[in-house]
């Protein structure tokens, strides 16, 4: 991982960067749309992390904030970058939940977070 920095300005930088220590709001669900939620996320605090967003998207009612990731919906089909098993026990070994085992049809496959939000 790298600083988002490296890939550039960040109107150049590529749509699947791993972040955190991001200074942003809590993104909304794609069943609400909106910009924003009006809540501090916890990547401002450094107690998440999304991991490779493309190849694990946020997902809520069938659809995603990135239409790129459409592909990747599918989870029983496992392809190089997404988020498997042994990821997700190395992030529960240190206390981190995975918002891809939230309850709903909300899913978040590239969050990490200490507090499961």
């Amino acid at each position: 991982m790298r600083f988002e920095d490296f890939y550039g300005p960040s109107s150049q930088r590529p749509g699947d960067v791993t972040a955190s220590f991001e200074c942003r709001q809590a993104v909304p669900s794609p069943c609400t749309g909106g910009s924003g939620t009006g809540t501090w996320s916890n990547h401002a605090y450094g107690l998440a992390v999304d991991i490779n967003p493309r190849e694990n998207p946020y997902v809520g009612c069938g659809q995603s904030n990135d239409p790129t990731a459409q592909s990747y919906r599918n989870r029983s089909r496992k392809r190089r970058g997404m988020v498997g098993s042994r990821t997700i026990r190395a992030f529960a070994a240190s206390g981190w939940e995975w918002g891809g085992s939230w309850s709903g049809n909300t899913k978040d496959y590239m969050h990490f977070s200490h507090n499961g939000h």
